[in-house]
């Protein structure tokens, strides 16, 4: 189990590696927008997460 924790980890840690390559590529205010609006569909994700798991225990 732990080492497919471990596998896990280090593909996560080179995906992050190539996107963070792919984000030098293009300027600066673009990606300050992207990454604006991947942060907020994040937070709307987590937010329908927590209010559907909510519903469901009670």
């Amino acid at each position: 189990m732990e080492r497919l924790t471990m596998i896990v980890l280090v593909v996560a840690l080179l995906l992050l590696g190539i996107m963070l390559g792919a984000v030098v590529q293009i300027p600066l205010p673009v990606a300050l927008v992207l990454g604006a609006l991947i942060g907020c569909w994040l937070l709307v994700f987590a937010v329908r997460e927590r209010m559907g798991s909510q519903r469901r225990s009670h």
